[in-house]
């Protein structure tokens, strides 16, 4: 047991400062990832910083029909709030299929979009590993690799991003609201957030020392959009995705898509917004032949390794039954 000290921070300011001024000293909220890497010495903070008790506990329904989420709100919150239910259900969809419910009643928001990869070399610290302690390998490229990504990574690093919920908050334009170390507020699209890794997989996150999410916000859903969050995982609970995903879709009377947000979960080093099949889908009639082209096409740049490339043709069959259940279910 490495002897940590404990704050509890009574404001913002407080918090930062101490934060800023340590690569040691990280904010504790809901502790459900950090106290677990803390007891099998992933990481070795000297102190935490209690950020509990400061003021971003809230869900703010906006007049416009968009809503700000506090860092703090708990996952059981979110998840059953009439507001989000009725006009983001994908988002409490993907909150109630990821982790269990004692979890979500104590995760928060924020420590949500931060929680660290589940790749078993990350967590072992006998192994090398990149994002762990840079410039040593990546075992996982060589070793066990069955439930990591084929999307966005690199040489030292093929980690999958484990976060259900900032699948669902991609596809629905999320913006990362921070407030840095010096007081002045910065807003950060959710899919400008994440890093892909590179030669620095120990990056994840544009965050700069001291900076401290205090909520996201969802813009308005688009008008007469349907969403669900969809996933495939080994077991039906308490289960990682093998591939998930958000679809948000909007169509005019004659099928023809007129918004498509598809966010993909499982496959990427952070959670994947499929760009390319939104474009090759939006202002089309979609059939089976085309939804399964627009998202394999998702893959021309996927770097697929033995043990998990099945998760292409998984993935395009996900996608492909998602957004053909969406458009089927608004023109009945």
């Amino acid at each position: 047991m490495k002897p940590f000290a404990y704050e509890r921070a009574t404001d913002p300011q407080a918090a930062a400062t101490l934060v800023a001024d340590s690569t040691e000293t990280v904010y504790l909220a809901g502790g459900t990832n950090l106290v677990d890497l803390m007891k099998l010495g992933v990481t070795e903070p000297t102190m935490l910083v209690d950020i509990t008790q400061l003021p971003y506990d809230t869900i703010e329904h906006r007049p416009d029909g968009g809503v700000l989420i506090g860092a703090l709100v708990s996952g059981s919150r979110l998840a059953g709030d009439p507001g989000v239910r009725e006009r983001f259900p994908a988002l409490a969809e993907s909150l109630l299929s990821g982790a269990s419910g004692q979890l979500r009643t104590v995760a928060t928001t924020g420590g949500n979009l931060l929680q660290r990869t589940r790749c078993v070399y990350f967590q072992d610290v006998t192994k090398p590993c990149n994002k762990r302690q840079p410039e040593t390998g990546c075992s996982a490229i060589q070793g066990l690799h069955r439930d990591l990504a084929v999307l966005g990574t690199s040489d030292f690093c093929v980690a999958s991003h484990p976060s259900d919920m900032a699948v669902a908050m991609a596809a629905l334009d999320a913006v990362v609201h921070l407030r840095r170390a010096n007081g002045s507020p910065r807003a950060v699209p959710l899919n400008d957030f994440y890093l892909l890794p590179g030669d620095t997989p120990d990056r994840e996150t544009v965050l700069q020392p001291g900076d401290l999410i205090t909520g996201v916000e969802l813009p308005p859903p688009p008008e007469g959009a349907a969403m669900f969050y969809r996933k495939v995982r080994d077991r039906w609970s308490y289960a990682f995705a093998v591939v998930s995903v958000a679809a948000v879709a909007a169509t005019d009377a004659d099928g023809t898509l007129r918004e498509i947000r598809l966010g993909l979960g499982g496959v990427g080093t952070r959670p994947w917004r499929a760009r390319e099949t939104e474009r090759l889908l939006l202002g089309r009639q979609p059939t089976e032949e085309t939804l399964r082209e627009a998202a394999r096409a998702e893959f021309a740049s996927a770097r697929p390794l033995p043990q998990n490339a099945f998760k292409i043709d998984l993935a395009v069959d996900v996608v492909t039954s998602a957004v053909r259940d969406l458009v089927g279910g608004q023109r009945r």
